[in-house]
C-alpha cells in the first residue's frame, strides 16, 4: 500500500514570516515522552540561540529533562489564542525537534543570550542543576487558521 499523501503544502513568503514570528515567542509548550516512557507535556521558557536554533534552559528537578535526556524526540507548540474569537482560528507552530543538552564549554554565550530575552531568569540560570537544551528542528507544521496550513522542512525554518 503506498504512503498516504500529506495534502499539506509547503510554505509560502507570508507563512514562512509568520512561523518566523511564532518562533520568536518567549513560552511554548513542549510534548515529551517521560523518564517512565508515558506522554508528558510542560510549559516552557523559549529562545533562540545565535544560529536560530531552539533553545531552553531546564532545571534538573523539572520532569522534562530526564525525559528529554532518556528520549530526544520532543514536540513544541508555539502560539497563543487571542483575547477574541475561535481559538483554533489563531495561528501556532508545531514543531517536531530533537532535544540535546548543550556543552558546558556553550553555557557562558548561551547565558548571555537567554538574559537578553529572559532577564528575570537572571534569579536562577547560574544554579548548578539548569541545563540549557537545544531542540534540533526535524520539520514544523504551521495552523494559520482555517484552512491555512504549511509543512516545513528544517531548511524552510532556517530560511525565512
Amino acid at each position: 500500500m503506498p504512503p498516504p499523501i500529506d495534502p499539506t503544502p509547503p510554505p509560502n513568503a507570508e507563512a514562512k514570516t509568520l512561523a518566523q514570528s511564532l518562533l520568536h515567542l518567549r513560552h511554548a509548550a513542549l510534548s515529551y515522552i517521560g523518564a517512565d516512557g508515558l506522554p508528558a507535556i510542560s510549559r516552557i521558557a523559549f529562545g533562540l540561540d545565535a544560529a536560530g536554533v531552539p533553545l531552553t534552559l531546564i532545571s534538573a528537578l523539572a520532569p522534562h529533562l530526564a525525559g528529554l535526556q532518556a528520549h530526544p524526540p520532543c514536540a513544541l507548540l508555539l502560539g497563543e489564542p487571542g483575547p477574541k474569537g475561535d481559538p483554533l482560528t489563531h495561528p501556532r507552530l508545531m514543531l517536531r525537534a530533537k532535544a540535546m543538552v548543550t556543552a558546558p564549554d556553550e553555557r557562558p554565550v548561551l547565558r548571555e543570550i537567554w538574559l537578553a530575552r529572559h532577564p528575570k531568569a537572571k534569579l536562577y540560570v547560574d544554579f548548578a542543576d539548569f541545563a540549557f537544551v537545544r531542540l534540533h528542528p526535524v520539520d514544523a507544521l504551521l495552523n494559520a487558521g482555517f484552512g491555512k496550513a504549511s509543512r516545513f522542512t528544517t531548511d524552510d525554518l532556517r530560511n525565512p
